[in-house]
């Protein structure tokens, strides 16, 4: 292997460690606030990719359906729920205003979205806008999804939330084949620029994938240290019974992370799609690789997990150059070491209640 190969190889590992890293970070979010280990993270990955691959072929995006349908079945969700409380409380005022609320969320936005997607020509529109509505119908499925399966077992195990979390991953996949069919699909690239630096070659499609990462990682992290809501978002992490005490809602709380998460992996679907073929199984892989960055991190350090992610890029990368056939086998073997060095130089701690 000479120097030029090496440096392509780095740029591919990069490009792809970025993407792993954002998958990552929203894994560790999601367990650190809701306790969930999000084997579907991927899905959004795919659904993300593929909505703007049929935006861009002129045809209509089934995932505005989906968004349909789980918003009607949140909506009866919380209806039964309002019902519930009225039996109890017997507030007709309050009953009223949680309907109301509950519509705009649940039935409003989601047909609004659907409309749109259903009468708008969306082939010939900028790429920026199919983006956009890209975001706007698969970005909303996050705190659906996490409504109608995770809210009413938010206090379960660990293992239980696990369970359904399998569950719900076999469940969008199936509805992904339904929706796209088994043929993959590419976007069109974002740019087709390269810049010359000695021998290697830099494509635009690498660095818009790595400067959009860094930027989102940056917004986080601003996000998180720099605003109420980020913090409410940390000391629910931290403590999710104190942060109850305190008056920040878990529920809200669990669904705004589920929404960072959505539009984390939509957004790594849209970066990824020009450069590779997504099918609609393809976001397991790539969510399990951002899981073992997670790993590495131990589900709890966003530094070292997209840290982690990135090195997985590399490993992946260069395991495809050494042992193309084994690379997947070489990547996920990474997990054992990491999951016995964590074993043996951490105390074991209980489930907090």
């Amino acid at each position: 292997m000479d120097f030029s190969i090496a440096a392509i190889l780095a740029q591919d590992g990069v490009s792809t460690g970025a993407i792993y890293a954002l998958l990552a970070l929203a894994t560790v979010l999601l367990f650190s606030v809701t306790r969930i280990i999000f084997l579907p993270q991927g899905e959004f990955v795919a659904f993300g990719a593929l909505t703007m691959a049929a935006m861009q072929s002129g045809k209509f995006a089934g995932t505005a359906n989906l968004l349909l349908v789980f918003g009607m079945v949140a909506f009866l969700m919380e209806l039964y729920d309002a019902v519930k409380q009225f039996r109890v409380v017997g507030h007709t005022a309050g009953l009223s205003k949680t309907l109301l609320i509950a519509a705009g969320k649940y039935l409003i936005f989601p047909l609004v979205v659907f409309a749109v997607a259903k009468t708008v020509p969306t082939a010939h529109m900028p790429m920026l806008v199919q983006a956009a509505l890209t975001l706007a119908i698969v970005v909303p499925m996050g705190p659906l999804i996490y409504r109608v399966a995770f809210q009413s077992l938010a206090e379960a195990s660990v293992l239980v939330l696990l369970i359904v979390s399998v569950g719900v991953h076999f469940a969008l996949v199936g509805i992904g084949l339904v929706i796209f069919g088994a043929e993959g699909s590419r976007t069109t690239p974002f740019s087709d620029a390269s810049y010359q630096f000695g021998t290697v070659t830099v494509t635009g499609q690498s660095a818009a994938i790595v400067g959009v990462s860094i930027l989102l990682i940056g917004i986080l992290y601003v996000f998180f240290e720099r605003t109420l809501v980020g913090k409410a978002l940390r000391a629910t992490a931290v403590n999710r019974l104190g942060a109850r005490l305190m008056g920040i809602g878990t529920a809200q709380a669990g669904r705004l992370a589920f929404t960072l998460a959505a539009g984390m992996g939509a957004l790594s679907g849209i970066l990824i799609a020009p450069i590779t073929t997504v099918y609609y199984d393809t976001g397991f892989l790539i969510g399990l690789k951002g899981f073992v960055g997670a790993i590495i991190g131990g589900l709890a350090s966003y530094p070292v997990a997209a840290v982690g992610a990135l090195l997985v890029g590399l490993l992946e990368s260069y395991s495809s150059f050494w042992a193309s056939a084994f690379k997947e086998v070489i990547v996920f073997t990474l997990v054992i070491p990491v999951l016995l060095w964590r074993s043996f130089s951490s105390g074991h701690q209980d489930e907090e209640e």
